[in-house]
């Protein structure tokens, strides 16, 4: 069992205020519509949404780097953008949040990648995506790359946050794996399938229980199973520790010394899981960089993945919250 104490928590948030965290990947626009559904469509089977407001967020690789500020830590955020208005969009909210944008690098031939969500009454109506998920360049790689070069000895953990949207590529892997090492820096991965076995000596490993299906090709039905697929992940990739999230149930992290804790949910109420997975790499990740024991990170990240389920929409984690409802005070 996980322990931790108030004081324990205390230290490492502040400890994470002078760390920096890169985070690489898919970055996109979360937009919201929010209306009332009073009738159906006389043209097809469908609600009408009466629309009451609309709302723009940084999502995917950049809700990662959200959360990472909100944590106390500082980003160095690193992905593409189209030239589109929905970049300008992009930019301009990095903007307002006082963030750079030195790290956005803007891919003419390929639009922003858009997810709107359509919200009535609390609940997902419909999710419309606009997107390009061909492989990027050997340019745009480079110039990734080169931000990564930059900034390397200011960085103290780095995150790879895929999203199978092109942007994170087999030699773009290679090479901010490789650079990690050599600066001795942690390098944490929140994986899709396509690239999934790629990502080969790594801090920690964390897929989710349905990605580990598909990539292993069987179902984890308890936790026998979940027990052997860890394995299989430790022996296949060589990492420090796998930590693989499993919904309802929780989490199971593995460690390179054979060692397995399961993890129990935290989650009082599940309202939206949209962002947990975002929440739990960022937490994990900035913990570590803090000075966390790996099971230390997973028990806080694990809790903050609950908080931000209770909440319809994607939110970010708020180090009071999680300290407070870790001791119920």
């Amino acid at each position: 069992m996980v322990s931790i104490t108030q004081q324990r928590i205390d230290e490492l948030l502040q400890n994470v205020k002078t760390k920096r965290i890169a985070v690489i990947g898919d970055v996109m626009i979360d937009r919201y519509i929010w209306g009332n559904v009073n009738r159906i469509s006389p043209e097809a089977p469908v609600p009408v949404v009466e629309v009451e407001s609309e709302s723009s967020r940084l999502g995917g690789a950049a809700n990662v780097a959200n959360n990472i500020v909100s944590l106390g830590a500082s980003t160095q955020l690193i992905g593409i953008v189209g030239n589109d208005f929905s970049g300008k969009e992009f930019c301009s909210i990095l903007e307002e949040q006082k963030a750079s944008i030195q790290g956005i690098i803007i891919d003419p031939s390929r639009p922003t990648t858009v997810k709107t969500r359509v919200i009535a009454h609390h609940q997902h109506v419909v999710r419309i995506d606009s997107e390009e998920k061909r492989d990027i360049g050997q340019d745009i790689q480079q110039k990734i790359f080169s931000v990564l070069e930059k900034n390397i000895d200011s960085i103290d953990g780095i995150i790879i946050e895929d999203y199978n949207k092109g942007v994170v590529v087999k030699d773009l892997i290679h090479a901010i794996i490789e650079l990690a090492h050599q600066k001795r820096k942690i390098i944490t991965i929140d994986p899709k399938l396509n690239n999934f076995f790629e990502y080969k000596n790594v801090t920690v490993f964390k897929p989710n229980k349905k990605e580990t299906e598909e990539a292993l090709g069987k179902k984890l039905r308890n936790d026998t199973d979940v027990i052997a697929a860890g394995k299989i992940l430790i022996e296949k990739l060589q990492a420090d520790n796998i930590l693989l999230t499993r919904s309802e149930k929780g989490m199971s992290l593995f460690e390179k010394n054979g060692a397995v804790t399961h993890i129990p949910t935290n989650a009082r109420k599940v309202a939206d899981v949209s962002g947990a997975g975002d929440t739990v790499i960022a937490t994990l990740t900035a913990m570590l960089s803090a000075g966390a024991t790996i099971s230390e990170a997973a028990l806080l990240a694990n809790y903050a993945g609950g908080i931000v389920c209770g909440e319809v929409g994607i939110i970010t984690i708020d180090p009071a919250i999680l300290r407070s409802t870790i001791f119920e005070l």
